[in-house]
């Protein structure tokens, strides 16, 4: 039996194991790119699949039908091993893993560099669309991995919890507004997700070692629970990731996040 695919897949490690029945690979990019060019044998899954919307607030959970009959598609199955990409730096492929968390699901890699590494490593790529499965996948949510607000709201004087903004720094202190109020989660400390990418290299992970000291640097204690939160947890599921990859044990992913905070006025903020 072969070795697990790691957390992080390079394009290398995934190139050496394309068409293994139990390896399934999922291309999240838009569907005008996934026509282009994909890995072989890849299924796409259209991001908006994954999240739902309660206007103002988005990027929630779907309800569990919704989620199961897109995994079904995907030919998800317990032994299945999920390696996720995107062509926008891996938060929407993040999305899906941080997901696959939060139902149980712990066999799944990120292609590190998504679909434009995978094309400089000269990975081979394709055009055929691969038929998608059937029949029915049915899913149920755990509290793994996942805050709401009101787990949120409860933790904020907390000394062993650390609120990490994965938005912009022009979002976190309010000089972008993007919902009824401006500024940042009381107590929050601002990482702005794109920081873990290498922009020389199609957005892979930087070194561990720089990922570590830096989140290290803003608060990002591993003796902490740290909650990661942006506009609609598409960020800052990469900076799940990100946490996941590096070791932290206790991680949790606010879906809700500033577009849920933000446009509620009974809610505690900082400018």
């Amino acid at each position: 039996m072969s070795a697990a695919l790691p957390l992080l897949a390079t394009p290398r490690d995934l190139a050496l194991r394309l068409g293994e029945p139990d390896i399934r690979i999922v291309d999240l990019s838009r569907p005008d790119i996934h026509a282009q060019a994909h890995v072989p044998g890849a299924l796409h899954l259209d991001y908006a699949r994954i999240v739902a919307g309660r206007p103002p607030v988005m990027g929630l959970l779907p309800d569990a039908g919704q989620l199961g009959a897109a995994l079904a598609e995907i030919g998800l199955q317990p032994k299945t091993h999920v390696v996720a990409y995107d062509e926008e730096g891996g938060g929407k492929a993040a999305r899906l893993l941080w997901t696959l968390d939060v139902i149980g699901h712990r066999r799944y890699s990120l292609l590190d560099g998504g679909i434009h590494a995978w094309i400089a490593d000269q990975g081979p790529v394709s055009q055929e669309i691969a038929a998608h499965f059937t029949g029915n996948n049915p899913v149920s949510y755990t509290n793994e991995g996942l805050a709401d607000l009101e787990y949120v709201r409860a933790r904020l004087a907390d000394l062993d919890v650390a609120l990490l903004d994965c938005r912009t720094p022009g979002e976190f202190s309010g000089e972008v507004k993007r919902a009824e109020r401006t500024g940042h989660i009381k107590g929050a400390v601002n990482y702005d997700w794109i920081n873990a990418m290498d922009r020389d290299r199609q957005f892979r992970l930087r070194p561990r070692e720089v990922l570590l000291r830096d989140l290290t640097a803003v608060g990002g204690s591993p003796d902490k629970e740290v909650i990661v939160y942006c506009q609609t947890h598409h960020r800052s599921a990469h900076t799940y990731f990100v946490l996941k990859y590096l070791g932290f044990p206790r991680i949790r992913g606010y879906p809700g996040s500033w577009s849920e905070w933000g446009n509620r006025a009974d809610l505690p903020i900082e400018p």
